[in-house]
């Protein structure tokens, strides 16, 4: 699924290939994709030109030369973009394909069709009806404390919720909390001063990284806990050795907590007792 990181990635694409070009037409596959009538969707758009964008965590807002259309694009489970020229076949999965008018196509990949796109005519009231916290990249440690401390539950099912901070998936916080060396499923009401700042200090770490790295979880440091996934290539010679803790070499342990598998470090990731 596209976490904050795919999606700052497919910001970065976007910008860099489709802004200040004549929108002509819009071809739409599967209206179902869409959260704005069709019609309206090329009344609003067609002859208008994408200017910018802004990404609050797992949501992109792509800015047009009308300051009240903005698009709002959501990838769902695997939802991509593809910029191609018209000449050329359509992208396998372009759903939604924004023609402009320099003979270029945005396509919107839409494989299992939970992606969505649609217009939105304010952000601010988008995020606020949404119930949607500052992104993960942009939260200050004195905000996400204190939306941290107020919570009784599990800190893990906490960083979750996308009202707390915007962008972190199930993978991303299990790496946030190993990096915190914080159990995840230590009380998020219990957490010390210095715990909050080492969390606060491993969601910028583990967000840069995979950005920087392009999610590419096979060039993840050594460091990182995301190789017990076994979701690419480990970067270890020896085959077991992302069974364990990189720090401590204790093995990882799986469980579940908030209903989510969840990997952690037992020696170094601890509960503190009562």
């Amino acid at each position: 699924m596209p976490e904050l990181p795919e999606v700052e990635i497919r910001r970065q694409y976007l910008e860099a290939s489709s802004l200040n070009q004549p929108i002509s037409h819009i071809e739409v596959e599967d209206k179902k994709l869409l959260t704005t009538d069709y019609n309206t969707l090329l009344a609003k758009l067609e002859g208008r030109q994408f200017t910018g964008t802004q990404r609050i965590g797992k949501n992109l807002f792509v800015l047009t030369d009308d300051p009240e259309v903005i698009v709002h694009m959501h990838f769902g489970m695997t939802g991509d973009l593809e910029y191609y020229h018209a000449s050329l076949d359509r992208p396998r999965f372009a759903r939604i394909v924004f023609e402009f008018a320099s003979g270029f196509n945005l396509g919107f990949l839409c494989p299992r069709k939970f992606e969505r796109v649609g217009l939105i005519d304010s952000i601010e009231a988008f995020i606020k009806r949404k119930k949607i916290g500052k992104d993960g990249l942009d939260i200050s440690v004195d905000d996400l404390s204190a939306s941290i401390q107020r919570k009784k539950a599990l800190i893990k099912p906490v960083l979750l919720d996308q009202s707390v901070v915007a962008g972190l998936g199930n993978w991303i916080v299990d790496e946030v909390l190993f990096q915190a060396f914080v159990h995840p499923s230590q009380r998020a009401d219990t957490l010390t001063e210095k715990q909050l700042d080492q969390i606060h200090g491993a969601i910028r770490l583990v967000l840069e990284t995979a950005i920087r790295y392009e999610a590419a979880y096979r060039d993840f440091p050594n460091s990182f806990l995301i190789h017990v996934r076994e979701w690419d290539d480990s970067p270890y010679d020896d085959v077991e050795a992302h069974k364990f803790c990189p720090r401590c070499k204790t093995r990882i342990e799986r469980t579940e907590v908030g209903g989510r598998t969840t990997f952690f470090c037992p020696k170094e990731q601890v509960v503190p007792a009562d």
